[in-house]
């Protein structure tokens, strides 16, 4: 089990429990989901001031520009991989380190690339003090994903980019899932992506979403 200095706490355990329940009603029946959820202390990846809010589902801002995607789009990106336990995933985007903490839980190995330093550093910290051992923190730019440990069962892209990253698609395993949001700022749309051959993918869109710009060589410019 995950633990946090305020995790242990029957309150924040009890909203949880809730935020399972309302997972639950709005369709993710993944039950390694669902207890991934259940688990993972969103408060302690949030700003303090913002405890109250932690498990609403919103985004909220953790500084640098940045917000930590609300429980749901997470729940629903999460569910989407398809992850079974033995698969390595990259993330693109650490941000907070809320959606690593929750793949920590469905995967055998994590390596989540963020730019921005403090975010990093941050996210590094509160994951070490939550005990996860399986992610692996690489800071730059990861539009380019990271070749050296590719192919990857699995990629999660965190942040919204003009159109899908050809890196990204190219080390992506075969049968492999790529899910995110990508299109123009006003019109994303969260797509699942499988690779089924060499050079073939099919794509399914899971809906509109709003993220914060995917920025990066494949991404959009700084």
């Amino acid at each position: 089990m995950l633990s946090g200095h305020a995790s242990g706490r029957t309150g924040f355990m009890l909203v949880r429990r809730k935020l399972v329940e309302r997972l639950r009603a709005q369709g993710i029946h993944d039950p390694r989901v669902l207890a991934a959820f259940e688990d993972v202390p969103r408060h302690d990846l949030v700003p303090e001031a913002l405890w109250g809010q932690a498990y609403k589902d919103t985004a909220l801002p953790i500084g640098e520009g940045q917000t930590i995607s609300a429980p749901g789009i997470v729940a629903t990106m999460s569910a989407a991989l398809g992850l079974r336990g033995a698969e390595c995933v990259l993330e693109v985007g650490t941000g907070s380190g809320y959606q690593a903490a929750i793949l920590s839980r469905l995967a055998a190995r994590v390596i989540s690339i963020e730019r921005i330093p403090a975010l990093a550093q941050a996210a590094q910290a509160a994951l070490a003090n939550l005990k996860v051992r399986n992610v692996e923190f690489y800071l730059g730019d990861g539009t380019c994903g990271r070749p050296e440990d590719a192919p990857f069962e699995a990629i999660v892209v965190t942040a919204g980019g003009p159109e899908v990253p050809r890196p990204l698609l190219e080390q992506l395993a075969l049968g492999g899932r790529l899910v995110g949001p990508f299109g123009p700022r006003d019109a994303q749309q969260l797509l699942r992506i499988q690779r089924t051959g060499e050079a073939s993918f099919t794509q399914e869109v899971l809906g509109r979403c709003d993220f914060v710009d995917l920025v990066g060589r494949n991404g959009w410019l700084p």
